[in-house]
């Protein structure tokens, strides 16, 4: 593949290297660290003149420096003349904060797509966002793939009994990827609405839907203090599920969420790896990973050469 160049910010090395392998690029040199003051420094040690560049960097762990660093290296690239820069967000920071929940709210997802845009982005490519109409935000064009055809090939290869499932959103707001999962798959789908008094709280659940005798598999977007999954959890075994599975796009974990996993009833809880999950698996045995290395590889190839990337949306790249 000429003229493209693969670079990773800090964040996800992993991630960016099996991207890299399956494009069969190498990742180009780049050396990121912080000044003594923790101004972060970026040297972009080729040239990129008249290239088509993408950045791999997730929104984890140290988040605000991991998007810094990112606004860094898009404006490195572009000020030393790439023809397009790419940047590859696979889990997008600040998604969370999309709307005015309540007085003087900020609007950051739209502050962090202006300062995307701001730093020299020509185009971005990011997976299950928390909410689609994120995309609306920019002004340049956003792929916004799905984890789901993963989801869905992981559901048919290990879960025996998956004619007999029931796909539940823990909240209102994942139902539309819910049912198209229960669609694809050809069974019923719940819900279970809930009333948060806070960020990061649950108040109290409803379930609405059918799930005795039932493999149960809890499907959301992402996963954060696991707060509500362990919710839902107790709340399907209450009602009847045999058995209850998470799929989740985004593991982020934070705070007390590995203890909550390890004493909830999960079967298993499966991310994909848009977050590493390396250190997380070892404190806790029932999280598997889904790799979606393969999605970002083919959307990225296919962007380069001009292609469709609709494709993607309905398949898994073999």
């Amino acid at each position: 593949m000429p003229n493209i160049v693969l670079f990773s910010g800090s964040s996800h090395q992993d991630l960016s290297q099996r991207v890299a392998d399956r494009l069969g690029l190498e990742l180009g040199k780049v050396v990121t660290k912080k000044f003594s003051n923790q101004e972060t420094s970026v040297e972009i040690g080729e040239s990129v003149r008249g290239e088509d560049v993408y950045i791999i960097q997730s929104g984890c762990g140290e988040i605000n420096d991991n998007l810094m660093e990112l606004l860094i290296m898009i404006n490195a690239c572009k000020i030393a003349s790439s023809s397009r820069v790419t940047a590859v967000i696979p889990c997008f920071p600040y998604a969370r904060q999309d709307k005015k929940d309540k007085s003087r709210a900020p609007i950051s997802a739209k502050l962090v797509a202006n300062m995307l845009s701001v730093a020299g982005a020509d185009h971005i490519i990011t997976m299950d966002l928390h909410a689609s109409q994120i995309q609306g935000f920019f002004d340049i064009p956003v792929d916004n793939l799905y984890a789901e055809p993963a989801v869905l090939q992981w559901i048919r290869e290990n879960i025996a009994e998956w004619r007999n499932c029931i796909i539940v959103s823990p909240d209102a707001g994942g139902a539309k990827r819910v049912t198209s999962i229960a669609d694809r798959l050809n069974v019923e789908f719940a819900l279970i609405h809930k009333e948060r008094k806070k960020a990061n709280e649950v108040d109290r659940m409803v379930l609405v839907g059918d799930v005795k005798d039932r493999v149960a598999i809890l499907v959301d977007d992402m996963a954060d203090t696991c707060g509500t999954i362990c919710h839902a959890a107790d709340k399907l075994l209450s009602a009847g599920a045999t058995k209850v599975y998470a799929i989740l796009t985004h593991g982020i974990f934070s705070g007390p969420a590995i203890s909550r996993i390890n004493n909830a009833a999960f079967e298993a809880v499966v991310v994909t790896n848009t977050i590493p999950q390396e250190d997380k698996m070892k404190h806790c045995p029932k999280i598997q990973v889904i790799d979606i290395s393969m999605i970002l590889a083919e959307a990225i190839r296919r962007t380069h050469n001009g292609e469709s990337v609709s494709y993607l949306f309905s398949h898994v790249p073999l």
